[in-house]
């Protein structure tokens, strides 16, 4: 019985490994204007919020899917996020006095939104253990915390990766609508090949309108 918890908890440690890609850039994303003081308290305080309702979103999850244009609103909700975010980059609009409420806030309601598949393969691996369910979330905590602030890092020496950060939530946008109930399978069946080529139509879509209104923001700020 032990050995059988313990291997189910493996397993949800490692789906929330391999999810939790999109959330660290998030945050990294969120978080990378913020003065030095203020990053951490963001980091910590925006995951810790994601997860709480992660938590919550648990015992609904199967439900939650089911409800139709959920997965294509929260799509389009994240492609928002996306462009808000690489907008704000390129224009160098963040304020110090009002962006760690706001980093916060942004963290957590994107992790929101693309918490809606996770939760159904980590409540699967469970097999409806919520003791089991929590505990992997709360480790997982640590681990998407470090995964930012290397993230973080790596964009202050690159800066070409914020924009394939933004790219990428772009991706993560257009396989959500693909997953919806209602317009999933209509999307598909206009033409097959959508199920590859509208992800990335949104990621080419975020960082061309995410640039263009940064840039036309800075020229109107000078």
């Amino acid at each position: 019985m032990a050995s059988e918890f313990i291997l189910n908890l493996l397993e949800i440690l490692l789906i929330n490994i391999v999810l939790s890609g999109d959330n660290a850039v998030v945050i990294a994303l969120a978080c990378r204007n913020l003065e030095e003081k203020h990053q951490k308290k963001a980091v910590f305080f925006g995951t810790l919020g994601a997860v709480v309702l992660r938590v919550g979103l648990t015992f609904v999850a199967v439900f939650l899917l089911t409800i139709p244009f959920l997965n294509f609103i929260g799509g389009l909700l994240l492609l928002w996020i996306a462009i808000k975010l690489l907008k704000d980059e390129e224009g160098e609009n963040v304020r110090a006095g009002s962006s760690l409420a706001s980093a916060i806030k942004t963290i957590i309601m994107a992790d929101l939104v693309m918490s809606l598949d996770n939760i159904v393969a980590v409540a699967g691996a469970a097999n409806g253990n919520i003791v089991l369910i929590i505990a992997g979330l709360i480790i997982s905590i640590p681990l998407i915390i470090w995964g930012s602030q290397l993230l973080m890092k790596i964009m202050e020496r690159f800066p070409i990766i914020v924009i394939i950060g933004a790219g990428l939530l772009g991706y993560t946008a257009g396989e959500m609508m693909l997953k919806d109930k209602a317009i999933g399978h209509i999307i598909e069946g206009i033409n097959p090949n959508l199920h590859l080529a509208l992800p990335i139509v949104f990621a080419v879509l975020v960082i061309v309108i995410g640039k263009f209104s940064g840039h036309s923001g800075k020229e109107v700020h000078n």
